[in-house]
């Protein structure tokens, strides 16, 4: 049975108490703690940078799932791998090499992610599988938490689950965007295996009953 990862997004959370925050989802069975940049540019919002993942690194062991929503993101990828970012996912269309990127992060020892907004086909990751570690497939488009899932997303993570199938790696496949109890179970069943939860885990009452549920949902 494959194993669902939770990776609840940072940007729900009570910002007046993030660390307080962060050690509750880890201790409550959060698998990652999912986390979005975002510039005001490439997406329309802006949210936080390197200083606040330095901040909140000694506080969890949990891997930090850094999700770039800016442009361009080549300059800063140094940034935040010394920060403590763990995987730095990126999008397409942040910048003009994908390939270069991709071999920039693992370079810096860290894992490489590609980013798929509800609009970008699957053909961009046709030559870049092997640098490839994790694959998000936005389900909302990028910018807003709180947003409601997109069910056009549900083809394309069964079509990236079988090229991943076909290409032999360990990649995980990410899914993130109005993720709750009821979108999970069609998320798992079309091949996603890490579930990025905002609202459905920091806006319940209790986190851990959110993470378990969100699991059992497979």
């Amino acid at each position: 049975m494959t194993k669902i990862r939770i990776a609840p997004s940072l940007l729900a959370a009570d910002f007046a108490r993030l660390g307080e925050e962060v050690r509750a989802i880890e201790q409550a069975g959060a698998d990652w703690l999912h986390l979005d940049i975002m510039d005001g540019h490439f997406v329309p919002n802006i949210s936080f940078g390197p200083s606040l993942i330095r901040a909140l690194r000694p506080h969890s062991k949990m891997p930090f799932d850094v999700h770039l929503m800016i442009a361009p993101a080549d300059p800063y990828l140094a940034a935040f791998a010394e920060a403590g970012a763990d995987l730095i996912s990126l999008h397409p269309e942040a910048g003009p090499h994908l390939h270069r990127s991709l071999q920039t992060i693992r370079a810096l020892g860290k894992k490489a992610g590609v980013v798929l907004n509800p609009a970008t086909p699957v053909d961009c990751l046709a030559h870049v599988l092997d640098l490839t570690d994790l694959i998000l497939v936005m389900s909302v488009n990028p910018g807003f938490g709180g947003q409601s899932f997109l069910t056009s997303q549900l083809a394309k993570i069964a079509e990236l689950r079988r090229m991943i199938t076909e290409s032999g790696r360990d990649i995980a496949l990410q899914v993130d965007g109005g993720v709750t109890l009821k979108t999970a179970p069609d998320c798992i069943a079309a091949g996603a295996d890490v579930l990025v939860a905002g609202t459905a885990v920091f806006g319940a009452a209790d986190y851990a009953v959110a993470i378990a549920g969100l699991k059992g949902s497979a």
